[in-house]
């Protein structure tokens, strides 16, 4: 079961900018992508939210799903 949803912009191609997340219940609006790029068939976002925390989203284009890390600032 995947408890995460993502809201991204959409222009030519789907996922090319995640705008906001809901993930365990708590909406997350993101403040400034700080890192995007393209592994194959993956495309991978570093963002930082509105409340200052560090998350990488990842979107599996042939799987179709979203999948969340949440990072520590060092």
């Amino acid at each position: 079961m995947n408890n995460l949803k993502v809201n991204c912009y959409s222009g030519q191609t789907y996922a090319e900018r995640p705008k906001s997340f809901l993930w365990e219940g708590v909406e997350y609006e993101v403040e400034e992508i700080e890192k995007e790029w393209r592994e194959p068939e993956e495309r991978h976002f570093r963002v930082r939210t509105r409340d200052n925390k560090l998350f990488q989203l990842c979107y599996n284009e042939s799987q179709d799903q979203w999948s969340l890390t949440e990072l520590i600032r060092s």
